[in-house]
Order: structure tokens, then C-alpha cells, then sequence
């Protein structure tokens, strides 16, 4: 699908009564840019301590890359003996190893890992509803008098059907006007809680829209790719031990479309979107340790002209400001770490526009002065939480931040935490000892393999006929001085210890293994020995190798995906009105229960359903979520595979009338129904209940004619 990725930010959305735009765009757009310099100055203050602070987690992340790719730094200093120049990317193996296994985990269900779930005791909304049906039918009068003067038994009264009630109205008068007539009938017999009897009727109004809500976030999430980009999050988490994620904006996706005339005539569609950021782009409050106690975040753009100019066709940007920071040139200066990411580029300058986006916390008496507008409800807060953009010095918007309740929208994910820094420490930098240590023992044997494996050969050249070529090859002969006693020619083979360093190389590999928690065998080693011999030996290894694992992918669960599902089910409730997603509801992450393989779970799962097939025990178990969780750990949709308890109830009636054998009417073969042509025939075809006749077709009997 062709999609426009202009981010229109969703305060454009059911917000036109709400001040949003602190600077409104005018004509002197170069005037009203230097009436704000300060509000330049404070986002520029602030971006340069963030980018100060920073510096030593830039160099361990350029480490941390140089490993992944096989490359030495200017740290490494090799002597003149030194031939070999290999590196050995071990790190490589182990980064991509950890990426997919993070990535199997949160997406082994193939969907996003959120789920939305009622909370213990919901509060506005009823946790169960039911009502008994009443199949009695209801005394019909009598017929009219027969020819004897008796009156005739009344006609046989249909059954009442007792219509379904809403899922997720709770109260008949909150009910429109059509289900209220419809449930007259019902509305003394609703009663909460699940009833237990045969003719209950049960509804679970909260499970209903904790389930409507979870699809319609599942749908936004695969609309707006959100799977791509939290495995480009997964990918820097695991090599530099952060990934950052933004988001819900809303943006406006275009779906191709062609009418009978064939003119294409897209449709297009505001859906929330979240995206992945590159943590080298990522400048959070340098005095915070997590997004939780964060005062701002400044994200650095590099754009060109094009993308600076689509900033005009989105809300409460300034076109004249972004008219003025064009006119100006290009700005971006390319960063000590960017001339190294991109191979030592010798040009500093880049035909770029560097923007910067900034989300946090601003006084008012510093927008005051500044003559901006701040609305009235505002205007006794201290401050306030605003989004400015920011090129060559001019305010390119200035908008209150639209999120309720207010929040920043980065989400930033530590690969192992460091509680006293904001970014946490990466599969790469833990083994970066380690992989120094291989690189070196591999070096050295592969030097001395090269030396030891000629000769060093002596000469003794006076006992040799003077002015003869030294060069030594095969069948080489060399004339002697007559009468010169001795050996005039030695060759000495060097000692070989390659077998040492290499041993000190797999011991190396060892030390990486235990320092990442990532042994060889979970990407791939092979000749595993001893335990790992067996099925269910290298079962146990990878349980145990899942540890470290486990510890990653919750802090997935903590700092990305249960924030991000929250700000999806906020962005819900704040734009979107439907009330059978509105509930007393809560999001959680489920990326650890993906850790269990699936073949386990369900096997699990089967075992306990074959445990409640005892009648003492059926009751106590409950069959609807068993039957969801085993088509889960298939990798199955529960919703389309399976039927919630009226359906199974309506479903078991069925099948138990397709079982019921069928009464003959009278007159009727026993067989069922006579198909066949001419009186009392099958025609010969099976099942008819018929036997032919002597001369028809099918008849294969002895007549008795010629019989002796």
C-alpha cells in the first residue's frame, strides 16, 4: 500500500475548540522569529547539555560498533612484527543471535505482544451479567367451540426468544430505543454475576470491551507497521543497549484505489502510528535515569529541503518561519561519531537541515514575555508541556503538548538496565573485553603459524664458493670451497604453539559466553558434548541459556510495550468515542509469556484439560479460556477458531439434533426416503430403503428359470 508518512500529530484531531498553537503564523514571520530568540536559546541550552553529557556513552557506543563490524580503532596499536590484521566478529554473531531471539519471542504468537484485560474489580462497567431463559410458553386462550359445542385444545404457542443484550451497555436505559423495547421482557430477570444453571444466559461486559479495544489497537499497530519498527528498536537495544520508540502521532495513510473509469482515487485514513528512533538521535534530560523522571526529550532531524518544505502541510507549522530557515541554507553539521559511522566521510558539512524537535516541560512566565498566547485554564500553572521545532534559529511550531493525561511519547528500552544512567549497556560492550582477547590470541597464532611453518636457514659462507645467489628453492645446488671442513647449510623449523593460543582463543570464547549469557550453542555451535547430547539435555541448556534472555524481554514488557499500549489505549479513549471500547480496562505486556515454546505450553495445557475431564473435577474448571489458551499456543486466532460459552451452549444443541436419529412417518420404509422410480423401487441405489424388483436394473438375483 502506498502510504503518506506525514506525521499531522494528534492534536489535529477533534481539537478545533482547544488552543493548541501558542505562535500563529503571520506575514512578518522574520519579526515574529526574533520575538521568540529565547524560546531558540532555552531549546538550544538544553540540547547542547544533553549532547555534553552524552559524549562518553557516544564512545561506547562507536566501540560497540567497530566490534559488530570487524573493525579496529586508533586505540589499537599493532608493531612491526605484527602481520596478521584479522578480527575475529564474534560480537556479530552474538548481537544478531540476541536480535532474533528477542525477536522470536515477542513475535512467536505473530501478533503485536499487548493484550487489553478487565481489571480485577472494574468500576462503571459490569464484570458479569446473565439471565435464566424462560422456555415455558405462556397460556393461550382456548379455540372456538367445535360442532359438539366442546371447544377445540388452543393452538401450540411458540417458545419466547429472549433477544441478546449489548455486551458492553450495562444499564437498560443507557440502551438505545429498539434494544429497550426488545428486553421489557428481561429487564426483571438480569441479575449480576455468571449464572450457574443450564438455562443461564451469560454476558461478560467488561471481557467484551477489553476485547473490542484489543483489536482495534491490534489493527492500528499493523496498520502503522509498528512490528518493523520495534524490531529496528529490538536491534539497537541489543548492540548498543538502548532502543527508543515514539509515539501514537497520527498520520494520514493512503490506501490505492481506482474507479470503473480507472482514474486512481485514493482513500485516506487518520491512524495512529508509532515509529523507531535511532539512539544516536535521541537527546533525553541528562539528570534523569528513565523516560519516568525525564523533564524533555530533543530528537535531532536531518532533512533535506523537500522534507523541511511537507513540514508546511502539517498542523500549526509556521510557513513563513520554515520559508526564512530555507532561505538561510543548509545547516547540519555532521557529528564526531557520523564521520565514523560513515567510514571516515572527509566533509563535515552535509546539504542538510539539521531540526530540532523538542517535547518537555516550559515555564509560562518565559512564554509570557515573549507575548505568547497561553489559555486561560493554563495560566495559573507554573508550566506547561509543549512540542517546539526548532531550524537556523527561527520556531518552525509551538504547540501544547496534546496528550491527555501529559506525557512524553519516547519510550526508551534498556538491553540490561543501569539504574544510574539513563542508557543502559548493550550485548556488545559486555563482551568487549573478551572480544579483544580472541582478536589478539587469534593474531598470534596466526603469526606464528606463518613463521613456523618455514624454514630459518644459516649460512656459513666461507666455507661456499664466493659470489653464489643465496636464494633457496627446490633442487637449488650450492658449490663448496674444496677442503672446507664442516656443514656449510642449517635450517632451523621455528617452535609451533598455535595449538596454545588457540586454546587460549576458546577459553576467550568461553569468558564471552558467560559475560553476555549467550552460549555458542544457542546460535549454532555444533559438536555440543556431554548433557547436550540428548534432546532433552540441550532442552535443559537452552531453559537455562533463556535466563538472560527473560530479564531482556521484560524490561521490553516494562519500558516499551506497556507504555506504548497505554498510550494507544489513551489515544482511543481521547479521540475515538465508540462506547463499546470504553471500559475499566488496563494493558499488558506480553512478551514473557512467549518464552515458554509453544509446543510445551500446549502440551501443558492438554494434559490439565485431560485432568478436568473427571465429572468430580469438570466443574471447577474453566473450559472457555483452556480452549483460548491451546489455540493460542497453536499459534491459532481463539476468536475464529473457537465459540464463547453461548455459542458452545447454542452449538452443542445443534449437534445434538444432527445426532438424534430420525422416526420414520407412517407408510415410510425404515431405510428413509424412497428417491427411486416405480412402486416400491430403489432404482437400484443404495440407501433408499427399496428392493428392486426381478428385470430392473440392479437386480442380480437367480430368477429360477432353467432351475433342474
Amino acid at each position: 500500500m502506498a502510504e503518506n508518512e506525514l506525521e499531522t500529530g494528534v492534536e489535529d484531531i477533534n481539537m478545533e475548540d482547544s488552543v493548541s498553537s501558542f505562535i500563529k503564523d503571520t506575514s512578518e514571520g522574520a519579526d515574529t522569529d526574533s520575538d521568540v530568540g529565547g524560546i531558540v536559546t532555552f531549546v538550544n541550552e538544553r540540547y547542547k547539555k544533553a549532547e555534553d553529557d552524552r559524549y562518553t556513552d557516544e564512545q561506547r557506543w562507536v566501540r560497540a560498533y567497530r566490534n559488530y563490524r570487524g573493525i579496529y580503532g586508533p586505540d589499537v596499536q599493532f608493531t612491526s612484527t605484527e602481520k596478521s590484521r584479522i578480527f575475529v566478529k564474534v560480537t556479530k554473531t552474538k548481537v544478531l543471535a540476541a536480535y532474533g531471539q528477542i525477536v522470536d519471542v515477542l513475535f512467536g504468537s505473530n501478533r503485536f505482544p499487548i493484550t487489553i484485560d478487565p481489571t480485577t474489580l472494574p468500576e462503571g462497567i459490569r464484570e458479569a451479567v446473565h439471565f435464566n431463559k424462560d422456555t415455558t410458553p405462556a397460556a393461550a386462550p382456548p379455540g372456538p367451540p367445535g360442532p359438539d359445542g366442546a371447544p377445540t385444545p388452543p393452538p401450540p404457542a411458540a417458545p419466547i426468544e429472549m433477544p441478546k443484550p449489548s455486551p458492553t451497555k450495562l444499564v437498560f436505559q443507557e440502551l438505545n430505543q429498539q434494544w429497550q423495547e426488545k428486553l421489557e421482557i428481561a429487564q426483571d430477570k438480569v441479575q449480576d454475576g455468571v449464572g450457574n444453571l443450564p438455562e443461564s444466559v451469560n454476558f461478560f461486559p467488561a471481557f467484551e470491551a477489553a476485547k473490542k479495544m484489543e483489536k482495534k489497537i491490534w489493527d492500528q499497530l499493523e496498520e502503522s507497521s509498528a512490528s518493523k519498527q520495534l524490531r529496528t528498536a529490538a536491534f539497537e537495544m541489543a548492540l548498543f543497549g538502548t532502543g527508543v520508540m515514539k509515539g501514537p502521532f497520527a498520520v494520514d495513510k493512503e490506501y490505492p484505489n481506482w474507479d470503473e473509469e480507472g482514474n486512481y482515487t485514493p482513500s485516506v485514513k487518520t491512524i495512529p502510528k508509532c515509529s523507531a528512533v535511532s539512539v544516536w538521535d535521541f537527546y533525553p534530560d541528562p539528570d534523569a535515569t528513565s523516560m519516568d523522571d525525564a523533564e524533555y526529550v530533543i530528537e535531532r532531524h536531518k532533512m533535506s529541503r523537500t522534507q523541511l518544505r511537507a513540514l508546511k502541510r502539517r498542523p500549526f507549522f509556521r510557513d513563513n518561519a520554515i520559508d526564512t530557515a530555507i532561505t538561510m541554507g543548509e545547516n547540519y553539521q555532521r557529528e564526531w561519531w557520523e564521520q565514523i559511522m560513515q567510514d571516515d566521510a572527509q566533509e563535515t558539512r552535509a546539504e542538510r537541515f539539521e531540526v530540532l524537535e523538542f517535547w518537555g516541560y516550559v515555564d509560562v512566565d518565559m512564554l509570557e514575555q515573549y507575548d505568547v498566547d497561553i489559555p486561560s485554564e493554563l495560566k495559573d500553572e507554573d508550566q506547561v508541556s509543549a512540542n517546539i521545532w526548532i531550524c537556523n534559529g527561527r520556531v518552525l511550531r509551538l504547540v501544547m503538548n496534546p496528550f491527555t493525561p501529559t506525557c512524553l511519547p519516547y519510550y526508551a528500552v534498556p538491553f540490561e538496565a543501569n539504574p544510574y544512567s539513563f542508557f543502559g549497556v548493550g550485548l556488545a560492550e559486555n563482551m568487549d573485553d573478551t572480544q579483544t582477547l580472541m582478536n589478539g590470541f587469534m593474531r598470534m597464532s596466526v603469526d606464528n603459524a606463518a613463521l613456523s611453518g618455514n624454514l630459518l636457514i644459516e649460512v656459513d659462507e666461507t666455507n661456499l664458493v664466493p659470489g653464489q645467489d643465496m636464494t633457496v628453492y627446490p633442487g637449488k645446488v650450492f658449490r663448496r670451497e674444496g677442503g672446507a671442513p664442516g656443514q656449510s647449510i642449517f635450517g632451523t623449523k621455528f617452535p609451533n604453539v598455535s595449538n596454545e593460543n588457540m586454546q587460549m582463543f576458546d577459553k576467550a570464547r568461553q569468558l564471552a559466553d558467560e559475560s553476555t549469557g549467550m552460549p555458542s550453542f544457542a546460535h549454532g555451535q555444533t559438536g555440543v558434548s556431554g548433557v547436550g547430547r540428548t534432546a532433552s539435555g540441550i532442552s535443559m541448556l537452552m531453559s537455562a541459556a533463556n535466563g538472560s534472555t527473560r530479564t531482556v524481554i521484560k524490561n521490553v514488557d516494562d519500558y516499551l510495550l506497556a507504555p506504548l499500549g497505554k498510550a494507544f489505549f489513551n489515544f482511543n479513549m481521547q479521540f475515538d468515542f465508540d462506547p463499546e471500547i470504553r471500559g475499566d480496562l488496563e494493558v499488558k505486556a506480553q512478551g514473557t509469556a512467549s518464552l515458554m515454546a509453544n509446543e510445551v505450553r500446549s502440551q501443558r495445557l492438554i494434559q490439565f484439560l485431560q485432568v478436568v475431564q473427571n465429572p468430580v473435577l469438570a466443574p471447577f474448571a474453566k473450559m472457555d479460556y483452556i480452549i483460548r489458551e491451546i489455540a493460542q499456543s497453536m499459534d491459532l486466532d481463539p476468536d475464529k477458531v473457537g465459540n464463547n460459552m453461548s455459542e458452545a451452549a447454542l452449538m452443542a444443541e445443534v449437534l445434538k439434533s444432527m445426532q438424534a436419529p430420525t422416526e420414520a412417518a407412517p407408510g415410510e420404509p425404515q431405510g428413509g426416503m424412497d428417491i427411486g422410480n416405480g412402486p416400491g423401487s430403489g432404482g437400484g441405489m443404495m440407501g433408499t430403503g427399496g428392493a428392486p424388483t426381478p428385470g430392473e436394473p440392479g437386480f442380480s438375483a437367480n430368477t429360477g428359470e432353467g432351475e433342474v
